[in-house]
């Protein structure tokens, strides 16, 4: 047996015992979580290197429920006096808080009965030394492009996780997932010309998958140097254009008005759109929580219940929302499989593995057809109301003018409403996926800019 699987079987046994002696106590049902795992950081700034740390650590979730009344506790003792006292604790919760008719495990005949295997663990840990090598040489590059004047730092990490689920239904799995990244942040410009700062980074399940430290140094490098001598533009209505960095936004707020949780409260601006257009044919967003060496691809959800790839948007249409099993008790319906959850928490409603499917213009084809508009590189601020779909968000990024990009825009804010972005919203050919939630560039038209 290798070290990976003593780990998941050591796990496994430890939540047994625990949801055993639960159940034993007076629990009418139980389920624990385990997480636990090792993980590399190391920071470097202008030559020096400023961070080199390296942490091992874990913690258990006990979940008890005495008829409708729950209790969550967690710790990180693992001695039988201490989960002794992990069960007392969530007993006498439980039986302090007020009912609530939602909640409750899995049937047993709802559980998942094949897990995939999702390759989303490399087992080979990087040194301290090539870390180190990676992100000075990384910063090095950033820093000898044209224009650089300073550095933020750049940083490399490396983690392994081990993830066990134990309830009292008989569902028992554990998995491993690991986590690499590198990325590297600078500034250009002076204070005469003005200073700005970019950055470029990478993630990836496998160390090797990472993209080439010296490639992401130019590109943070030659980001930040075009910032420079940024002006604001002109109040008006007109066509923006998301960078694909930005653009994952767009779908991270479709897939937060969606979510289980603001349907059940009916506190989501789509919660009348089940089966009708939320964006345009051109639209498609597809969710894989199996997607081999995906960054958040887990084999089944966090109640044990199987997960699958769909389209939550066909050609522009809504066709799930996102469910747990307690959303899914309260709307009436079938649990979606995307309960998610930590040691220290109830299960909830969270997606996977989130992407749009690319159009079929090219991003220069989509940016051509602009006489006046904005590309938009940055966005700050958290102006998204949920209930009613406005935004307003403050932005970055360079002028439109007859289909190409010019000069370097900042201090503006760009608004509209969800729905009327949604609809209008037409993707480009350029997904790459690399990160949990992935889009090509996209385009938007009428926009409301407020500049100066």
């Amino acid at each position: 047996m290798t070290d990976l699987a003593k780990t998941a079987a050591n796990a496994l046994t430890l939540l047994e015992g625990l949801v055993t002696k639960a159940t034993k106590a007076g629990a009418t049902a139980a389920d624990a979580v385990l997480v636990e795992g090792a993980s590399i950081s190391i920071a470097h700034r202008l030559g020096q290197l400023e961070k080199l740390e390296r942490a091992e650590g874990g913690d258990i979730g006990l979940r008890v429920l005495i008829g409708g009344r729950q209790a969550l506790v967690s710790s990180g003792d693992r001695t039988t006096a201490g989960m002794d006292a992990l069960v007392e604790r969530a007993l006498a919760m439980a039986k302090a808080v007020p009912e609530d008719p939602y909640i409750g495990l899995a049937d047993p005949a709802q559980l998942a009965k094949v897990l995939p295997n999702i390759d989303c663990c490399d087992p080979q840990e990087p040194s301290p030394e090539v870390l180190t090598e990676l992100v000075r040489a990384m910063e090095d590059e950033a820093r000898a492009q044209p224009g650089i004047t300073n550095s933020e730092g750049a940083e490399a990490s490396w983690g392994l996780s081990t993830v066990a689920l134990v309830g009292s239904n008989g569902f028992s799995h554990a998995y491993h997932s690991s986590h690499s990244s590198i990325g590297v942040a600078v500034v250009a410009g002076d204070g005469e010309t003005g200073m700005e700062s970019d950055y470029d980074y990478s993630s990836a399940v496998y160390f090797a998958d990472l993209r080439d430290a010296l490639e992401i140094g130019r590109e943070a490098g030659r980001r930040a140097a075009r910032r420079v001598g940024a002006k604001r533009i002109a109040t008006g209505r007109i066509p923006v254009v998301y960078d694909p960095r930005v653009a994952r936004g767009l779908i991270g707020h479709a897939i937060g008005a969606i979510n289980g949780g603001g349907i059940a409260r009916g506190t989501s601006f789509l919660k009348e759109y089940m089966d009708k257009p939320v964006f345009g044919p051109g639209v498609t967003i597809i969710e894989d929580p199996h997607r081999t060496r995906g960054m958040r691809s887990k084999p089944c959800d966090a109640e044990g219940l199987a997960n699958k790839r769909r389209a939550l948007f066909d050609k522009g249409v809504l066709t799930s929302w996102i469910l747990d099993l307690r959303t899914s008790r309260q709307l009436g319906l079938e649990s979606t499989g995307h309960a998610g959850r930590g040691t220290g928490s109830a299960p909830s409603p969270s997606a996977t593995n989130i992407w749009m499917e690319p159009g079929t213009l090219t991003p220069e084809a989509l940016i051509g057809e602009i006489d006046e508009g904005l590309y938009v590189t940055d966005l700050v601020g958290q102006g998204v109301n949920g209930l009613t779909g406005d935004y307003s968000r403050g932005a970055a990024g360079f002028r439109i003018e007859k289909g190409q990009l010019t000069t370097p825009v900042s201090e503006i804010t760009i608004a509209g409403n969800l729905k009327d972005m949604f609809l209008s919203l037409t993707p480009a050919n350029d997904l790459v996926l690399r990160h949990g939630t992935d889009s090509p560039t996209v385009r938007i038209d009428g926009m409301t800019i407020a500049g100066g």
